[in-house]
Order: C-alpha cells, then structure tokens, then sequence
C-alpha cells in the first residue's frame, strides 16, 4: 500500500489557468483546490501555467506533487501528463492515453461501445457542411469533438430556420471538423468516480437554459443540483455502473465524471445516454465532484489530499 504523504512535508504545485477556451473555469478550480490544500496543511504553491515558462518553474521548483487544476486542451488532453511524465513529477487525475482519449468525444465513443454503453449515435462532418446543410435528422446537436465546459455547443432542432450558419465563425473553436449527434430530450444526470468507487448522481436543472451550458455551470444560481438525483432506483445504478465501465475503459485514475442525459420525457423507462467523461472535473465553488464527494462523506480537504496521495508517474 502506497504509504501517505505529510502535508506539512510535501509541496504542491497546483496548476491552473493555461491557454485554452476553459482558462477562467481553471483558475476558479486551482484557488479553490490551492486554498483547501493550504486548510490540509500542505504547502500549496499556485502557478498560473504559461507555455513558455511552465518547464522551467517546475524543474526549479522540484514539487513533490503536481495538482492538475487545468482544464480544455493542453491541460486535460494528455499534453501536460506526457509533460509531468517526463518530469517524473507525480500528478493528480488520469495519464497520457486516458487524458487525450476522453478528450476527443468520438473517439471516446468507440470503447464505450465496447463496454455495453449505451450511446447517441454521431458522426464527425466538415464544418463547412454543417453550416450549410442538416447532417442528420432534427432535432441534433453540434459540438467540437475537443472541448469541455459545454463550449462551442449548438442545439438544432425542429423550430430552427435551418443550420447552423455561424459555425463558419467559430471555426477557432471547433477546427475543420464538428461532431454532430442525436438530441436527447430528458434530464441532466451526473455521477462522480472516485478511484474504483461510483460516487452518487445528481439531477443538474438548468435555470432559463436550453440545456447545462457554460452559464449555467459557472454562474451563481445558473443551476440546481439535485442530490441524490430523484429517478428511479435502476436509472440511479445504471449511472453508476455505466460510470465507473466508461473510467474503466479509458484507463482513468484519480477522479473523473460521466454526464448523461435520461429520456423520461414519455416514461421512466426511457433512455439513459453517456454524452462523455471528463477526465479533469471542475472544482469550483459551484462544481458537480466536491458536491457529490461531500454526499459520500468527503470534505473538500479531504477530497483533495485524497487525490494528492493517489498522485503518481507512469498512469
């Protein structure tokens, strides 16, 4: 058994901020995550991640542990784990291969099949096609293939004038490609796995949201978390075995969350759909992981020095 770090032996270098389209979520995470790690008695040094710096700072500064608190690409698509791998730097969350699959959704998809998990059926199209023309049957949605925090998403369905003409004008945001899927009408549902255990699952209500955007993430108020999640018993542990298969299959370590949505717009026997997993959750005051590690008996303190002494190389 590995044995526990000393917080008042050990430094963490938390990083944050970063580069990508998620910059702002990333430094509400790593001050939050830095400040409970101070409560935990660790020496937790925060560090604003720039390209041109970041391999220096951490080679000067030697820390005992990195806490990854960087979110969107760079940060939770392997990139920064094959850096710390190379550092020999132990790290929090999940390694190179697990990182750079659970980013890229499609490509995610193809183990999740594999597992017995049930999926929206999608496809990846030119970006300029979908300006241009339905790719599939109303109602879909567009997503990049990339991208976390609900970034780049567009809901098209039957009231919709036609595509989505404006892609063309975010094509810093998806690239040359989007992925585009089939719409699941119903319910937000998540659940957390932390190590080898499913944590419980929370109903996500969006306040004035077509669905769990970037606003109602991040803002005050924006949404309601339900938990435990008022659905049926079967549903409850199907999102939590499908949860814990999906960060099986990629390989994951540390912490990570699986989003679904449940169709029980005709039934309670309807559809329960994996949309994803993330790989870095958010840790922000309003973030879904410390929520559901507090209904399981976790403090955010403890949460974090959990995930500080499950840090480690070669994930």
């Amino acid at each position: 058994m590995k044995e526990k770090l000393k917080p008042e032996e050990t430094v963490v270098a938390v990083l944050m901020g970063g580069w990508s389209a998620e910059r702002n979520v990333s430094l509400s995470s790593g001050e939050a995550c830095c400040a409970a790690l101070r409560r935990a008695g660790f020496d937790a040094i925060m560090i604003d991640v720039k390209r041109e710096t970041i391999y220096t700072i951490l080679t000067d500064l030697k820390p005992d542990v990195i806490f990854n608190a960087l979110h969107g690409k760079w940060g939770e698509d392997g990139t920064a784990s094959a850096l710390f791998e190379t550092l020999q730097i132990p790290y929090t969350h999940s390694g190179v291969l697990a990182s750079a699959i659970a980013m890229h959704k499609e490509k995610s998809k193809a183990l999740f099949k594999d597992a017995g998990i049930p999926l929206a059926e999608s496809m990846m199209v030119d970006i300029e096609i979908a300006a241009a023309k339905h790719p599939m049957a109303l109602p879909y949605v567009i997503k990049p293939v990339a991208e976390g925090s609900s970034v780049g998403v567009h809901i098209v369905d039957r009231s919709s004038n036609g595509p989505v003409a404006t892609l063309l004008d975010e094509r810093h945001i998806f690239g040359d490609q989007v992925m585009v899927e089939r719409f699941i009408p119903g319910r937000e549902l998540t659940c957390a796995v932390m190590g080898d255990v499913a944590l419980g699952v929370i109903d996500i209500v969006s306040n004035d949201a077509q669905f769990y955007d970037y606003r109602a993430k991040y803002s005050e108020g924006g949404s309601v978390h339900i938990l435990p999640a008022n659905i049926p018993n079967d549903v409850y542990r199907r999102c939590q075995k499908y949860a814990l298969l999906a960060h099986q299959a990629l390989g994951c370590r540390g912490v990570s969350r699986s989003d679904f949505r449940y169709d029980d717009t005709n039934s309670e026997k309807g559809e329960l759909i994996l949309l994803e997993v993330n790989t870095q959750p958010g840790m922000t005051g309003t973030s879904l992981v410390p929520e559901l590690a507090k209904h399981a008996g976790h403090s955010f303190e403890e949460l974090v020095t959990w995930m500080v002494n499950d840090a480690s190389v070669d994930r």
